[in-house]
């Protein structure tokens, strides 16, 4: 069992979480690293596009609704950047244009907040694991 986050780096993928919500911040990387992920938070898209952890993240955990930069502008700009990362949405907003504009556009998973724990696990695989159908199920 590997308790090293520095060198765990490389055998667990990096999920980042991208939410305005300091709350949700906190909580979710610390949920994500109990599943055994390695996870990273960030304030805004600008942060994470910026940030060292871009190439190596796996997976992104983004809310839809943020000042500035929203979830779909984040998504929109990794794609013309040429960044194929699997993207879970989560939300408090139940607009359903939102959500299949956000599929549309590639997402692998979209959430409504509250979500438990088993849901976000099960989406994260789904990201991790495309062609796997057990890990295909329902928002």
């Amino acid at each position: 069992m590997k308790s090293h986050a520095g060198n765990g780096a490389t055998d667990r993928p990096l999920l980042s979480v991208v939410d305005d919500d300091e709350m949700l911040r906190e909580s979710l990387p610390d949920l994500l690293r109990e599943f055994g992920f390695s996870a990273r938070a960030f304030s805004s898209g600008q942060e994470f596009l910026s940030s060292e952890y871009l190439d190596e993240t796996r997976c992104l955990i983004l809310d839809v609704a943020m000042p500035e930069m929203s979830g779909l502008d984040l998504q929109a700009e990794l794609k013309r950047r040429g960044q194929a990362i699997p993207i879970i949405f989560i939300t408090g907003q139940k607009d359903e244009d939102i959500r299949k504009q956000a599929y549309q556009q590639g997402a692998v998973k979209f959430l409504y907040k509250p979500f438990s724990d088993s849901a976000l696990l099960e989406a994260v695989n789904a990201a991790l694991h495309p062609g796997n159908p057990g890990g295909q199920g329902s928002e």
